[in-house]
């Protein structure tokens, strides 16, 4: 073959493989668009039906059962105060009273990191205090689901005393004052005070007088009460560990420091100070400054006048014949009977 035949030849195999090569060697194109959806095919058959639950499978009966756990609670709650009473059903509305009067009412409050004095609004429906206005359950729906809806320290409303009483704070949230005596300066005259049939800082005084105040004329200071016991209001109301929900006191923790207390009479000291209490009704009756119900008579008192029918209001309306600081108690009536003379 001449020189020229194998020159075309060669020329002609490497143009076929380099059209070859270019034709097999590229990179892959993007993927083309899915294509529509199969028909659904045929069902399977049933499976074998599986176990039935069981009342043991369910967490819901780790509470909800005939054990003290929740019927027991349960019970004891129905006759507490909190329980039983009625304030809910004629406060619900008012937003002065709602935060701590309804159910509802308190579960907002205390999730909006307010106090009683913030609410802008009573509840549209009224509900008692129940397990839902002190617990978080159901949550975990297991016996877990007990944790309180706070236990934060409390600054109270019109002291500005921060009440630090670990569980207990739960109940100071609600269980303080809501007005002390200088909220009754006279309008017409300063230098004395406008005594109404409301002439106290309400039912609610029992952590002011823990810490040593809400009274007048006396600086007191926290009692052993509020200084000495783990969980304060909820220590000596609940018993610790037995969670009684009557909220009646429970001498169990007393003994813990009264080794011998056999009741809440200790040392006689309970029965004194409900003596001096009556001593000190009787001086503000002969004065005119109580009626024969024992209501403050309302009227405009100079300050000593005053403070004697305040502490009085105070001292009744703690509710706790003393118990709650009774060093406290006793220089406030110290105070109101030298202030009759």
């Amino acid at each position: 073959m001449s020189t020229k035949k194998i020159l075309v030849l060669l020329g002609t195999l490497i143009l076929a493989a380099a059209v070859l090569s270019a034709c097999g060697g590229g990179p892959a194109g993007p993927a083309g668009p899915a294509g529509p959806v199969g028909p659904t095919g045929p069902a399977g058959p049933a499976g074998a039906d599986g176990k039935s639950a069981s009342a043991a499978d369910l967490t819901c009966t780790e509470c909800h059962n005939d054990t003290t756990l929740i019927a027991g609670k349960s019970g004891g709650w129905e006759i507490s105060g909190h329980g039983s009473g009625t304030a809910y059903a004629e406060e619900y509305s008012n937003k002065s009273c709602a935060g701590c009067h309804s159910g509802n009412s308190f579960i907002e409050m205390v999730a909006a990191g307010q106090n009683f004095s913030q609410l802008e609004k009573g509840a549209t429906d009224p509900m008692r205090q129940n397990c839902q206005t002190c617990h978080k359950i159901h949550t975990t729906y297991t016996s877990a689901d007990w944790e309180l809806r706070t236990a934060a320290p409390v600054k109270q409303v019109v002291s500005g005393l921060t009440f630090d009483g670990g569980q207990g704070n739960l109940c100071a949230t609600c269980h303080q004052a809501r007005r002390y005596m200088p909220n009754f300066v006279d309008k017409t005259d300063a230098t004395k005070y406008a005594a109404t049939i409301r002439f106290n800082p309400h039912l609610s005084v029992q952590s002011d007088v823990l810490m040593g105040s809400g009274g007048f004329g006396v600086e007191g200071k926290p009692g052993a009460h509020y200084s000495m016991v783990k969980d304060t209001c909820v220590a000596c109301h609940m018993g610790g560990e037995s969670a009684s929900h009557t909220n009646e006191p429970q001498l169990a923790t007393c003994v813990a420091c009264h080794a011998d207390a056999k009741d809440f009479n200790v040392n006689g000291a309970q029965a004194k100070i409900e003596e001096r209490v009556a001593e000190l009704k009787a001086a503000l009756t002969a004065k005119g400054l109580l009626d024969k119900e024992g209501a403050p008579v309302p009227g405009s008192y100079d300050e000593k006048t005053a403070l004697a029918l305040w502490n009085y209001g105070v001292i009744e309306e703690d509710a706790s014949g003393g118990l709650h600081n009774p060093n406290y108690v006793n220089a406030l009536i110290d105070a109101s009977l030298e202030a009759l003379k």
